[in-house]
């Protein structure tokens, strides 16, 4: 197959960069290099420096390497930021993905796996969340993201093309060789803003220790990216299989608060955390925790990594690639 990767140069898109190519697939790798890293693409792929915006270069991309199907992580994913700058959200990740929608349908590209979010369940009442929960975004971020999923399906059923959703809950982690984890700008996940604080000797914000939780913080699910890719690369292998349009859970049915993902942390470290509480962030909801029940049952999905291993391998990436700028 010849797979073309969108976002390659971000922390999901480049691990999934890398086992594509594992795999033995052809990899087309495009990014507009505007948040991603270029020497986060693995070298074997084929790079292609574009946007999601750009319909031209996106048909002249198709077409002069004969694309079999779409990995599509191409999206602006910070929930702060999008509370902030709305229209720019909806711009890049709404007008983005009908625009690589409409050059698949040029191009003949019949298969697409969509990188969705767990942030179109909003604040939901029952835990852990399935499939069938209410969609209900609590940020312009999750809305984007559900908004997306209702034009992939009506666009598949009027263009006759499948895709699979996954809705991802808290990716976490680096690649097990620590080439490829978090270094986003500016760093908004819990787990590397914890290590920052235990490298560079600094208090960490905790956002929220109100919530109505066993320890006042935010509870989370944490998946681990390569297990996270893992499932991508079995949802491929689905719609390769002549399967239909489905969508996904991808987390762990267990839920970490952010207290506990300190002491975690604390304990592959050695490291005491200065912890500094402040206030809840706008559109954060108090409780995510995926039920991957379909996944497991139909993609023949689980994951296998513990806390302790994302957070090892996450404190290596820091040390051996952030640290080191």
């Amino acid at each position: 197959m010849v797979v073309c990767v969108t976002g390659a140069g971000g922390y999901i898109g480049s691990v999934a960069v890398k086992r594509l190519l594992l795999e033995g697939h052809e990899v087309i790798a495009m990014d507009d290099l505007s948040r991603g890293h270029h020497d986060a693409i693995d070298q074997r792929a084929t790079f292609v420096k574009a946007s999601t915006l750009d319909q031209k270069s996106l048909m002249e991309m198709f077409k002069t390497y004969n694309v079999d199907a779409v990995m599509h992580f191409a999206a602006y994913s910070l929930v702060g930021e999008s509370v902030d700058a709305p229209l720019t959200y909806y711009h890049n990740n709404v007008e983005g993905t009908r625009t690589l929608l409409e050059a698949m349908h040029s191009a003949n590209i019949k298969k697409m796996v969509f990188s969705s979010s767990a942030a179109v369940y909003g604040d939901a009442s029952n835990q852990p969340i399935a499939e069938d929960a209410p969609l209900n975004p609590t940020s312009p971020y999750g809305e984007t993201k559900r908004v997306v999923e209702g034009m992939l399906a009506h666009a598949s059923k009027a263009h006759a093309f499948a895709y699979v959703s996954l809705r991802y809950f808290n990716v976490a982690g680096a690649s097990k060789d620590l080439s490829v984890g978090e270094r986003h700008d500016p760093e908004t996940h819990l787990i590397p803003n914890v290590i920052k604080s235990i490298v560079e000797k600094t208090p960490l914000h905790v956002f929220g220790t109100d919530y109505n939780t066993p320890d006042g913080s935010a509870i989370r699910d944490y998946i681990d990216v390569e297990d996270l890719i893992d499932a991508h690369i079995k949802a491929l292998n689905y719609l390769l299989e002549g399967n239909g349009s489905e969508v996904f859970n991808l987390g762990t049915a267990k839920g970490a608060s952010v207290l506990e993902v300190v002491k975690a942390c604390e304990g592959v470290s050695g490291e005491t955390v200065l912890v500094k509480k402040s206030p809840r962030r706008q559109g954060d909801p108090t409780i995510l925790v995926a039920a991957y029940d379909k996944a497991k049952a139909q993609l023949n999905w689980t994951p296998t990594t513990s806390l302790e291993t994302m957070i090892e391998r996450a404190y290596q990436f820091y040390l051996k690639k952030v640290a080191m700028v």
